[in-house]
């Protein structure tokens, strides 16, 4: 029998949620407002969640993450929301012993987050003595270490996204630097900065990158089926700030190689997808062994070789003849390649082959006007964006 492996998505918000699963997510991962570590994302209310179990359906898994630091102040309030959510989630993503024990209280699955750092068999068997269905394991480990571990409980690793120059994301940088804390879901990312280095004679060290904290993405593409033999079930992808383009294109090019074992042609024409969006440059993280400084960012903000600008919002649709009226925010042109962003509707990608305005087509439409041209189902309010290299 073949071997079902699980992709996890992240979803920041419904417009991600959608897109997820239209791009053959298994599960999605998302947090709420509080107690989650990603803060900045929109993140979700827990009236929220019957909406999302609609999107998900019964086939798509629903995780929710709670894996923040939790103060003693904090227990009752955190007690409140896992009461609230029972039955409601599929699992629990969390490390502090509290938010466990209150699993185990309200009969709810958890997994043990990457926060806990899981790094040898012998932690991996207390948590499973403890309750838990899967371990999410420490950043840090190489595909031997995982193997030995994954023979005791399942497994889920990272597979693509951004490394944390940390113990599994367990930084402390933003707090000393800005009281930003990133284990409370705040981080403000000063990994990502340029760094002057000095003596305390103030002579200015010679360094071959000024992104001295600042890591490559991970991207496993290369290497997918070693991870698959090191007995791995769960492929999760990172970017719960992403936008539902790096979503798509992500789920959709490790949808095809968890499926289907890729030539190396098919891995470098993923790879040239993936460059399309948000990335620092790519790195096979500690799977391989112990980082270098190749594995290091050479750029601040991002490498994509295209860049998506919003143009306007639908303002109405009409399914009969599938055509869709956008009030214009910025210029489009016929042959524009564009793609639609919605809550409901996930992401669709069109290209632009006519522009009417009062029934008379035109091959290039101005800010301010609105226009019709023929869209897959989308709806009202949607976004829509050109796609520019």
């Amino acid at each position: 029998m073949k071997q079902k492996y699980e992709l996890l998505a992240p979803a920041g918000n419904f417009q991600m949620l959608s897109t997820a699963i239209n791009a053959g997510a298994d599960a999605v991962y998302f947090g709420l407002q509080e107690f989650s570590m990603r803060e900045s994302a929109r993140n979700f209310k827990i009236s929220d969640l019957k909406n999302i179990r609609k999107i998900c359906g019964k086939k798509v898994k629903m995780y929710l993450t709670m894996n923040t630091i939790i103060y003693g102040n904090e227990i009752k309030k955190v007690e409140k929301i896992i009461k609230e959510i029972k039955n409601k989630v599929d699992a629990i993503i969390c490390w502090d012993l509290a938010i466990i024990q209150l699993c185990k209280k309200h009969k709810i699955p958890f997994f043990i987050s990457t926060q806990a750092s899981v790094s040898n068999i012998e932690t991996a068997k207390f948590y499973k003595k403890l309750g838990a269905k899967r371990i999410v394991l420490a950043r840090e480990l190489n595909l031997k270490q995982i193997e030995e571990i994954s023979k005791i409980i399942d497994i889920e690793c990272f597979i693509h996204g951004a490394l944390c120059s940390s113990i599994s994301g367990r930084c402390f940088t933003s707090q000393f630097l800005f009281n930003s804390s990133a284990n409370r879901g705040k981080c403000l990312h000063p990994c990502r900065r340029s760094y002057i280095v000095k003596d305390n004679e103030g002579n200015e060290l010679k360094v071959e990158n000024n992104k001295i904290f600042s890591a490559k993405d991970l991207c496993t593409l290369p290497f997918l089926e070693e991870l698959k033999k090191a007995g791995i079930k769960s492929f999760k992808i990172e970017g719960r700030n992403r936008d539902p383009r790096y979503v798509d294109i992500v789920v959709r090019t490790y949808r095809k190689a968890i499926d289907k074992k890729l030539s190396k042609k098919e891995i470098d024409n993923s790879i040239n997808e993936l460059n399309k969006i948000y990335n620092k440059g790519f790195s096979s993280g500690f799977y391989l062994g112990v980082p270098t400084s190749d594995d290091l960012a050479k750029i601040e903000n991002s490498a994509s070789n295209e860049k998506k600008h919003f143009v306007g919002k639908i303002t109405h649709y009409f399914p009969k003849i599938k055509v869709a009226t956008i009030k214009l925010v910025s210029s489009l042109k016929v042959g524009d390649e564009i793609i639609i962003i919605g809550k409901m509707t996930g992401l669709e990608k069109s290209s632009v082959k006519q522009i009417e305005i009062n029934k008379k087509s035109i091959k290039k439409a101005k800010k301010g006007q609105e226009i019709g041209i023929k869209l897959p189902l989308v709806k009202k309010n949607d976004e829509v964006y050109v796609i520019k290299k």
